[in-house]
């Protein structure tokens, strides 16, 4: 029999540690016994709500008169009982950003966000990501094995993302660096943070002199008129929101194409066959496992579980997505999940998002078509962490193969 997840010192479950790592759904389990929210320990001495349950999950992201997004609320922070190095405080203390405001602040930096993201070009994001993903296919071609997470997922979005914000060639690599140690879990992790911040600010002055068509220069030029701060923080949360969910996706739709019965023998159907992997992977493997943090703005209820103001409320994407309450036979086409958050602080970024990855799996699939699978387990580790359900590894062996398969153009890249 196995023994349930072990509990907190203060009696919770735990969201974090290398038990969550490993058995992440028995952990969820425990809280669904506690109600639809439950407190759970999100770092050594850190607690919070935790929503599991998908309908108190979609009334709470759809509530903006009862909760707000600003973490300055976080009674416990304010009052300095998280502790200052707490590995949560890189996303959930406060920026001048649209994920950390509400009312007329937040739509203000949405308009500007929305209308980013709206000026890249879909047939030039594809072709980006095309590029970067032959770049890093052609460093591993030859050997015969790669770990899919750290040669090719972790990488793709990173040098994609690099190139949306117009860094020059010269920068690239710095960008790139900065961001590995920024989604790492270790003490790196606060230099990544402050390494990274300082390439953007680098970067808006250098846009500031020098416009082009990239996410930069739109958004320091946009008639929302951000200041240099509110730009860089921007910019911050749009990568920071993108480089990991869209690894984790990139490398969970990989994960089920190469092990699960349902797709065996059919990748030669190309799009369709990616796509139909994709949806499901958000489903069952949600690349936010918890985040949309909120703060009730009173003490109030959530479908019955009391929810007292000044705490930090989150959703449970990957809880909320596996939610045994969810109607049976809803299918992995249905997009009810909530993979992308929901309500005014959905994702922005879905189609762009979506393009990547699918572009990204369908050039490493058509490259390394004889991929298999070294570790055969259906539940891969996880990242240690309570935000993101991203695998720590995923390693692969295939036939080498010569690099002229591939395009010249992608036997160079901008990271050494």
């Amino acid at each position: 029999m196995t023994m349930p997840p072990p509990l907190s010192a203060s009696g919770c479950p735990m969201l974090h540690g290398a038990t969550f790592a490993a058995r992440p759904a028995a952990v969820y389990d425990q809280l669904r016994t506690q109600g639809p929210a439950a407190w759970a320990e999100i770092a050594p001495n850190v607690h919070a709500l935790v929503v599991t349950q998908h309908r108190a999950a979609i009334t709470l992201l759809n509530d903006s008169r009862t909760y707000s997004k600003d973490s300055r609320r976080w009674t416990a922070l304010a009052s300095g009982q998280v502790p200052h190095d707490s590995p949560v405080l890189g996303m959930m203390a406060w920026r001048p950003s649209v994920l950390y405001t509400d009312g007329d602040d937040h739509a203000r930096l949405r308009w500007a966000m929305d209308d980013c993201i709206a000026r890249i070009d879909p047939h030039r994001l594809r072709d980006i990501t095309r590029r970067s993903a032959l770049t890093l296919i052609g460093r591993v071609i030859g050997q015969g094995h790669a770990d899919l997470m750290a040669d090719f997922a972790d990488v793709v979005p990173m040098l994609v993302f690099a190139e949306l914000l117009g860094c020059p060639p010269e920068m690239t690599g710095r960008m790139v660096h900065a961001c590995q140690d920024l989604i790492s879990a270790g003490p790196q992790a606060a230099r990544g943070a402050a390494d990274f911040a300082g390439l953007l600010f680098e970067l808006i002055q250098l846009r500031r002199t020098r416009p082009g068509q990239d996410l930069t220069s739109w958004m320091i030029n946009h008639a929302a008129k951000l200041s240099d701060d509110e730009a860089l923080h921007q910019l911050f949360c749009a990568v920071g929101a993108g480089v990991i969910p869209v690894a984790a996706c990139t490398a969970w739709t990989l994960h089920l194409l190469l092990r699960d019965d349902e797709y065996a023998g059919s990748l030669a159907a190309g799009t369709l066959t990616v796509r139909r992997a994709l949806e499901k992977a958000l489903w069952q493997r949600s690349p936010m496992a918890n985040f949309s943090v909120h703060f009730a703005r009173h003490d109030t209820t959530l479908h019955g579980a009391y929810i007292p103001g000044g705490v930090p409320v989150l959703i449970s994407h990957a809880a909320a997505n596996t939610d045994p309450a969810l109607p049976h036979g809803l299918g992995y086409d249905n997009r009810a999940h909530l993979a992308w958050s929901a309500g005014p602080h959905r994702c922005p970024a879905i189609s762009q998002a979506t393009t990547i990855v699918q572009t990204a799996v369908e050039t490493i699939l058509d490259q390394l078509w004889d991929m298999t699978l070294t570790d055969e387990s259906p539940d891969p580790l996880l990242r240690h962490g309570p935000f993101h359900q991203c695998p720590q590894s995923m390693p692969v062996t295939f036939r080498p193969k010569t690099e002229s398969r591939l395009p010249a153009t992608a036997l160079t890249g901008g990271i050494s």
